[in-house]
């Protein structure tokens, strides 16, 4: 049967359909319109997936945190505004009289990886995005393990060291403040003088730069002592590592390959993949939601 797909961002809405075998059918994005309502706004969702004519079996949502899993809403994600307590499982059911399941985008994109992606043929599976910031998803035989209280593997927060440049909202020492792209153009900035992002950084990183190499060396650094952590948890069968800064450079994953090899009980088991779902990994999972 059919599956529905949804891939809820700050700045676009995104639909697709898939068959059984995981190909894709229809696929449709749009702005996401901050005056209207997310009822309005996800109408035009319901109104596409109408278009297409087709029978499905159900809807998944992929969503921008922190989310209540348990009673399908989306609680105060600082991208969304105006969606605060949103219960959006309902609305789907009300709108299709279809079932809808949720989930946070970091996780969707890593059950799409474990399912369809780099993981593929692995029981265990972790998966980090480093991108604007630095997210987790951890897939256990082919089911997102959300914890308790739908916080397992929120590593954007994870403290790695004592490091005291971050955020006041975020934990002193925490990962995303020292390995994501923001992260790294942020702490780039204060040692050149000047504004540059991390797509600067990483290319002054190749030609030489000492200062591009201190802030490069240092995310590093602490991306290691967190698969180092993760390690110690869960010890997965493979990291999968997706998101903008990864992606781009491949060579920064493998340097975190190596310095993670120095801090775990056993480098030789330690196995890195980048992400291969590329820029659909966000439906593709978002669909895989659906039982």
């Amino acid at each position: 049967m059919n599956r529905i797909g949804i891939d809820i961002g700050g700045t676009q809405l995104r639909v697709a359909a898939y068959d059984e075998k995981g190909n894709e059918l229809f696929k449709q994005a749009m702005p996401n319109d901050h005056s209207l309502g997310p009822a309005e706004n996800l109408q035009r969702l319901v109104d596409c997936i109408e278009s297409w004519g087709i029978d499905y079996e159900g809807i998944g949502i992929g969503a921008p945190g922190p989310l209540d899993f348990a009673n399908g809403r989306i609680l105060t994600p600082p991208n969304l505004p105006g969606w605060e307590n949103f219960e959006i499982v309902s609305f789907f059911w009300n709108a299709t009289k279809h079932k809808a399941y949720l989930n946070n985008d970091a996780n969707v994109a890593g059950l799409a990886e474990a399912l369809r992606g780099a993981g593929w043929g692995h029981t265990s599976v972790f998966y980090f995005t480093v991108s604007t910031g630095v997210g987790g998803a951890y897939i256990y035989r082919g089911e997102i393990v959300g914890g308790a209280n739908s916080c397992a593997a929120e590593v954007f927060n994870m403290v790695v060291n004592e490091f005291e440049d971050v955020r006041p909202t975020m934990n002193k020492g925490s990962l995303e403040d020292q390995a994501s792209g923001t992260a790294i153009g942020r702490l780039a900035s204060k040692k050149l003088g000047r504004t540059v992002d991390a797509a600067e950084v990483f290319a002054l990183y190749e030609q030489g730069d000492e200062a591009a190499r201190q802030v490069i060396d240092h995310a590093a650094d602490t991306l290691a002592k967190a698969v180092h952590d993760v390690c110690c948890v869960v010890d997965p069968d493979v990291f999968v590592f997706g998101g903008s800064v990864a992606l781009h450079n491949p060579w920064f994953i493998d340097l975190v390959h190596e310095k993670a090899k120095k801090l775990v009980l056993n480098p030789t088991t330690l196995r890195f993949e980048l992400a291969r779902c590329g820029g659909d990994a966000g439906l593709v999972g978002a669909s895989l939601l659906v039982k």
